[in-house]
C-alpha cells in the first residue's frame, strides 16, 4: 500500500509513520509536511531511510495533487491545533485547516484514492464539569475558538465530498492525546520539560478543565482499525475514559517526578477555555473491535515523562522560544 501522510513531522502524524513502518513492514509512505515550528523532521529519524519526505503545503494544490495521484491512501493529520495559538492569529488555521482539507478533497476525488481524516472532539464544544454526558458522533457541532471552528469546518467538507461526489471518506475525532514527540508548548510535555529544567508547572485558572486523555499510540491503532473496517462516509469518536482535570494531571505529573505534588504555580486563565471534554466511543468498540492498550493514564504518563528525560536533544532547542512566548502572555 502506497500511504501519503499529511503533517507526518507532527506529533500524532510521526508516531503514526512509526507505528504504519512497525505494523505494516511492505507499506511505501511519503509524508508531505510544511515543516513548521510544530513539524520536526528529527520526528522521523530511525526512520527517514523508509520514508520519502516532502516539505510542502496541504494548501498547494500543485504539491498536493502528484503525490495524491501516486497514493492508495491519504490521511489527513496536517493541522495548525494549539488553541492559544488560534486566538492569538487565526489566519493559518482557516489557511491549513480549511483550503488545506479542501485541496485535498479535491485531489483524491480526481484520483479516485482512499482518504481518513483526522479531527478533534473540540468540534463538539464542551460540557458542563457535573454533566453525565458524553460526546457521540451525534452530537451537533459547537466550536468554541478559531482553531476547533476551522477544524468543524473541515470534517463538513469532508462528508459534503462524500456525498456531493462519492469520496471514500472516512473521518475520527479523536480527545486530548499525549505521548512522545508531543511539542512542547503543550500542556503535558511543557510541565515535564519545566520540571526538567527545575522550574515549577504552570496551571490554567483552578485547573479544573478536564479533558478526556488517550495516549497516541491508541489513537493511531484506532485509526488504521477505522482505515481496515470502518464504514465510508461515517464518523467515529476515539477515546480511552481517560478523563482527568488538569490540576490532577498536573499533580500526577509532579508525584512521578519526585516532587511536592502541590509544587506548582497557578497562571492566567485562557480565553474562553472550554469546560469539560469526554468521549464515547461505544461505536469504535463494538463496531469495530478496537480497545486501548493503555488504559492506565499513570502508567502511560510514566511512559511519557521517561521519553522527554531521555530525549531532551529532540525538544531542548524550542524550549526558550516556546517560555518566552509564554512569559509575554503571563502565562
Amino acid at each position: 500500500m502506497r500511504v501519503l501522510i499529511t503533517g507526518g513531522a507532527g506529533f500524532i502524524g510521526a508516531n503514526f509513520v512509526h507505528q504504519t513502518l512497525e505494523d505494516r513492514p511492505d507499506a511505501e509512505v511519503t509524508v508531505l509536511d510544511k515543516l513548521t515550528y510544530a513539524g520536526n523532521a528529527e520526528s522521523l529519524r530511525g526512520v527517514s531511510d523508509r520514508v520519502k519526505l516532502v516539505e510542502g503545503d496541504v494548501a498547494d494544490a500543485d504539491t498536493v495533487d502528484p503525490l495524491v495521484a501516486q497514493s492508495d491512501l491519504v490521511v489527513h493529520f496536517a493541522a495548525e491545533s494549539h488553541n492559544d495559538n488560534s486566538l492569538n492569529d487565526p489566519t493559518p488555521f482557516v489557511t491549513t485547516n480549511l483550503i488545506g482539507t479542501f485541496t485535498l478533497l479535491e485531489a483524491v476525488r480526481r484520483h479516485g484514492t482512499r482518504y481518513h481524516h483526522i479531527s478533534t472532539d473540540e468540534v463538539y464544544g464542551d460540557l458542563e464539569l457535573d454533566d453525565p454526558a458524553k460526546f457521540t458522533e451525534h452530537t451537533p457541532y459547537n466550536p468554541s475558538s478559531p482553531y476547533s471552528s476551522t477544524k468543524a469546518g473541515s470534517d463538513l467538507l469532508v462528508r459534503a465530498w462524500v456525498r456531493s461526489f462519492n469520496v471514500a471518506a472516512t473521518l475520527s475525532n479523536c480527545s486530548n492525546n499525549y505521548g512522545p514527540y508531543q511539542h512542547i508548548e503543550k500542556f503535558i510535555p511543557r510541565q515535564i520539560t519545566n520540571l526538567i529544567d527545575g522550574v515549577k508547572p504552570k496551571l490554567y485558572g483552578a485547573g479544573q478543565n478536564v479533558r478526556d486523555w488517550i495516549h497516541v499510540r491508541d489513537h493511531n491503532t484506532a485509526v488504521w482499525r477505522i482505515i481496515d473496517a470502518g464504514q465510508i462516509g461515517e464518523t467515529y469518536l476515539i477515546g480511552a475514559d481517560g478523563e482527568m482535570n488538569n490540576k490532577e494531571v498536573v499533580e500526577l505529573i509532579l508525584e512521578l517526578m519526585g516532587h511536592d505534588p502541590h509544587d506548582y504555580e497557578h497562571v492566567a486563565d485562557r480565553p474562553g477555555h472550554d469546560l469539560r471534554y469526554a468521549i464515547d466511543n461505544t461505536r469504535l468498540c463494538e463496531e469495530l473491535g478496537w480497545e486501548p492498550e493503555f488504559k492506565d493514564f499513570r502508567s502511560g504518563l510514566a511512559d511519557t515523562i521517561a521519553w522527554y528525560k531521555e530525549n531532551e536533544a529532540w525538544w531542548r532547542p524550542q524550549k526558550a522560544e516556546v517560555e518566552a512566548k509564554y512569559a509575554a502572555q503571563g502565562q
